[in-house]
């Protein structure tokens, strides 16, 4: 069976947005189907047009499809790209999931693969404890964490860490990071398919 993929990112400056199109295009490569998906803004919209930068991210991600709960049912494995705002995850991102405990009771979140990525300012922003707290909530989900570790040498040319691809704000995407990003697509692709070819019986949270 192939994975069916759910990307679900949330970008202020586009950043993630272009993690999440490097990622969707390496998933698609792997042979998955892939669903691109945004999480809704939370910020008021004035303050969104206040910030150019802001405003034009807004602008550009206004065709991608705003992500929902049937996407989330329909998808057996999912990548969540989301910027690390004081070393937790962007509120944007935080805000959907947190609308997701009745799928979560009714089983629907769980024996799916599910890996993170994120990014902030500097290279020591909290990137790591954004993933680690996306990761404990994942684990409540019952899904399957399927991080990079350091499965691949590229992961050590980019300084990344072993729980998900982290950018640093403002740097280029080099090929050694498209690589890196690419590999983690892949290797989330790779188990969903492993998992989703075994038909596990989803439970009921108790």
């Amino acid at each position: 069976m192939s994975a069916k993929l759910a990307i679900v990112f949330y970008s202020t400056y586009g950043t993630n947005h272009q993690m999440a199109e490097i990622a969707a295009e390496a998933a698609r490569a792997a042979g998955a189907e892939v669903r691109l998906l945004r999480v809704a803004e939370t910020a008021p919209a004035e303050v969104v047009d206040a910030q150019e930068g802001w405003k034009a991210q807004a602008a550009r991600m206004a065709a991608i499809p705003v992500v929902s709960h049937a996407d989330m049912e329909w998808a057996n494995a999912y990548l969540f790209v989301a910027p690390t705002r004081y070393g937790v995850v962007a509120s944007q991102m935080r805000a959907f999931i947190d609308t997701l405990g009745g799928l979560w009771f009714q089983g629907k979140l769980s024996d799916k693969a599910v890996s993170a990525m994120s990014s902030a300012q500097n290279a020591h922003g909290g990137q790591e404890a954004t993933l680690l707290g996306l990761y404990t909530t994942f684990m409540h989900w019952g899904a399957v964490l399927v991080p990079p570790g350091y499965t691949d040498a590229v992961l050590f040319k980019v300084g990344g860490n072993p729980y998900g691809y982290s950018h640093t704000q403002g740097q280029p995407f080099s090929d050694d990071v498209r690589a890196a990003i690419g590999h983690q697509a892949r290797r989330l692709v790779d188990f969903a398919g492993r998992i989703a070819a075994t038909a596990p019986v989803a439970s009921k949270a108790a």
